[in-house]
């Protein structure tokens, strides 16, 4: 009878399944928070390029860090707050149209659809009269109910959003010593290396480059829209300013995010157009400046200097269309992450892994070298062309630009 040794390291085999049981624990911890996670990663490339000005001015990392994702949030919190107004402004003048004589005429009828359960009128003449009902008190019980629950949501809405802030701020800081120690398990000069870094600037653009397009998207659709307003028209545009900002987020999603915002406007205004039978030739002009001054001009002349990359301008669309329905709200960020990862794969490893060439980093042959000098080996690998990548510090992890000063 043959027996069968195993020669098993058993301390190497345990440490190594307790890593297996350490990556599911980062696994499901990514996978329950990862909207929170994928949004803070936007947060850092959109903030990576204003950090890296506010850097060379700024001596400590944390402090320049913390100042750079405050000017990039202050633009949101004002256009929140602006919004947040109007929508007051807006329920004000629904209250008041709510007192009017007239519209409480004309919705009496459904109010007599409330009064067995609660007695309207005696609730306006007494308001404790709310307290001695008994429906007043189940219908008081279920609004303090539900107020609870609003407040939970709304804390663990903030709790997320100081995750996202936290992820951003700790890689604007430490980002560069983070890629520095992950060229410690491999070649930097490799496969992986080289892939990461197509990865990185790839998103850099995909992020910053349409945030960037937006605000100039958001500019110019505030001032055009503010501009129409002064032409003598029976009706003018809503909220101009507020508008066109929203245009200008709406075009995060390339060629179709815009015309989510001025299309339905369109339509509202030619339906005041045919209530009041004048004003057509404003529709039509409304029509002309979004097309061509909003959407056309800024998505022709802006975006390809500063978004996508080598990324198809198709492909992206999709991503960020696609991607929402997919995953959810955040979906209109993980899409566009997944294409960059597709395509840097298909691109750089996929032709290697299909020819069955070995994936290994480019390495000089001491034959080759002649006076000091390196002959050309020929082609290499798609992987393993750039031996020493453009803007390359010896001995970093990151692009040169990327950097920056050490932490504090």
């Amino acid at each position: 009878m043959v027996q069968f040794e195993l020669d098993i390291n058993w301390p190497r085999t345990v440490w190594i399944v307790f890593g297996l049981v350490l990556a599911g624990a980062v696994v499901f911890v990514l996978h329950s928070f990862v909207g929170t996670f994928v949004f803070g990663l936007f947060l850092y490339y959109a903030t990576r390029r204003l950090h890296r000005k506010v850097r060379r001015r700024v001596r400590p990392a944390s402090l320049a860090a913390g100042v750079s994702l405050t000017l990039l949030a202050l633009p949101a919190l004002v256009l929140l707050y602006y919004t947040a107004a109007i929508a007051l402004e807006e329920l004000a003048r629904a209250t008041d149209r709510l007192n009017d004589v007239e519209t409480q005429a004309q919705i009496g009828p459904y109010l007599d659809v409330v009064e067995p359960y609660l007695e309207l009128s005696a609730v306006v003449q007494d308001p404790t009269a709310v307290l001695t009902d008994a429906g007043g008190l189940g219908a008081l019980s279920e609004t303090l109910t539900a107020a609870l629950g609003y407040i939970g949501i709304v804390g663990t809405g903030l709790l997320h959003l100081f995750v996202m802030c936290a992820l951003a701020f700790y890689l604007l800081r430490d980002g560069p010593q983070l890629a520095r120690w992950g060229t410690t398990f491999t070649d930097r000069r490799g496969v992986l290396d080289h892939y990461f870094r197509e990865v990185d600037r790839s998103l850099d653009k995909v992020f910053y480059g349409n945030i960037l397009n937006a605000v100039i998207t958001g500019t110019v659709g505030a001032i055009a829209f503010s501009l129409l307003n002064l032409a003598p028209a029976p009706f003018n545009v809503p909220y101009p300013a507020l508008t066109g900002l929203l245009a200008g987020i709406a075009s995060l999603i390339p060629i179709v995010g815009m015309k989510l915002v001025y299309v339905p406007l369109a339509i509202y205004l030619a339906g005041l157009a045919a209530v009041n039978g004048e004003g057509w030739w404003f529709v039509g002009l409304f029509v002309a400046v979004a097309f061509a001054v909003v959407d056309v001009i800024p998505d022709l002349v802006v975006r390809p200097y500063v978004s996508g990359g080598s990324l198809h301008v198709g492909a992206l669309m999709f991503a960020y269309i696609l991607g929402p329905l997919l995953f959810g709200w955040y979906g209109i960020f993980l899409g566009p992450m997944l294409l960059v990862l597709v395509v840097h794969f298909v691109r750089i490893v996929l032709p290697e892994l299909l020819t069955g060439t070995p994936i290994e980093p480019y390495s000089v042959d001491p034959t080759h070298v002649v006076d000091g000098t390196v002959d050309d080996p020929g082609p290499a690998s798609s992987g393993s062309a750039d031996v020493s990548p453009p803007g390359a510090a010896a001995g970093d992890g990151m692009p040169a630009d990327d950097a920056g000063p050490a932490t504090d």
